[in-house]
């Protein structure tokens, strides 16, 4: 390869957010660069290297062989330039630099309490949480666009990972007050999985772990349940089970974190009372990004 055709980190990152994203507008954005500017980068360094890099027709098609190899090598070359800025700061006695964190949606609350404990001991890492489905998070953390992920324990397997057990998720009904007083009568304690069928229910999308293990669970009791909308996330059910249209069912720990959500009623689900475990999962490389190291030292006296 002649001198010119030197690959630069910075050409590196724009291949691998394009790999990411299968987007050039979205990878431009996320590059802090215009799209024509972010194009004409990638061009230029096929023009250099004499390959193409890109399948390119009247949107992006994906990556060829070549692009796809150099894209596989660059994540190596990027983790490992990632690590060298790392190992320099902590021989000056710091921890810092980005740590990238993918949590389902189930367990964002859990994962912000994590980050909160992180900035009371390193203050200097920057850490951005990424809600992402368990597919999405064990995929991402094998590319290295993420550093740890906080999931489901079952979606991962045990090669290649760490696997710290953080809590065992269980689930409680969120309904406006006047639907339960109406359907339950007052002083319930408890609902089971056959009342709350009953109730008009928003819920995760379908292809989120979170609705598919409300699916399952309905589904082993026979059950099928009036579902009125679904999203990617908890919010606008909870909205609308504070405007009194629908109920929705949230993780025990979400709402311990949330706290009251006023003109409504938390009631644990029950017969069955099911739980799942969820876990922080991280790639086993040695040495581990200082960030990663800092991040499960927490975990394991977080959860003690």
């Amino acid at each position: 390869m002649e001198p010119s055709a030197v690959i630069e980190l910075k050409d590196l990152k724009l291949l691998s957010a394009l790999a990411r994203h299968r987007h050039f507008a979205k990878a431009a954005q996320e590059s802090g660069m215009s799209q024509p500017a972010f194009s004409m980068r990638i061009r230029n360094l096929e023009d250099r290297l004499g390959v193409s890099i890109v399948r390119r027709g009247n949107r992006f098609q994906g990556l060829t062989e070549e692009g796809l190899m150099i894209v596989r090598r660059a994540r190596g070359i990027l983790d490992d330039a990632k690590a060298l800025e790392q190992e320099v700061a902590a021989a000056r006695g710091e921890v810092t630099g980005t740590l990238v964190l993918g949590v389902v949606p189930t367990a964002t609350a859990y994962a912000a309490q994590m980050v909160d404990r992180l900035h009371l001991t390193h203050k200097r890492v920057l850490a951005r949480i990424e809600v992402l489905s368990s597919l999405m998070i064990q995929q991402r953390l094998f590319d290295g666009t993420i550093d740890a992920g906080v999931t489901y324990h079952d979606s991962m397997g045990a090669d290649q990972v760490i696997i710290q057990p953080l809590y065992e998720e269980s689930y409680v009904l969120v309904a406006p007050d006047a639907m339960l007083a109406e359907r339950l009568g007052e002083g319930s304690e408890s609902i089971t999985w056959a009342e709350a069928a009953e109730l008009p229910l928003s819920l995760l999308e379908p292809q989120m772990q979170n609705r598919r293990i409300l699916d399952r669970i309905f589904e082993e009791q026979g059950l099928r349940p009036v579902v009125r909308s679904d999203s990617g996330g908890f919010m606008a059910a909870m909205v609308m089970a504070r405007a009194g249209s629908v109920a929705t069912i949230l993780p025990q720990a979400l709402v311990d974190a949330l706290g009251p959500l006023e003109g409504t009623t938390v009631l644990p689900l029950v017969d069955p009372a099911p739980s799942k475990p969820i876990s922080m999962v991280t790639l086993d490389r040695q040495p581990a990004l200082t960030t990663v190291q800092a991040l499960r030292d927490v975990v394991a006296d977080f959860v003690q």
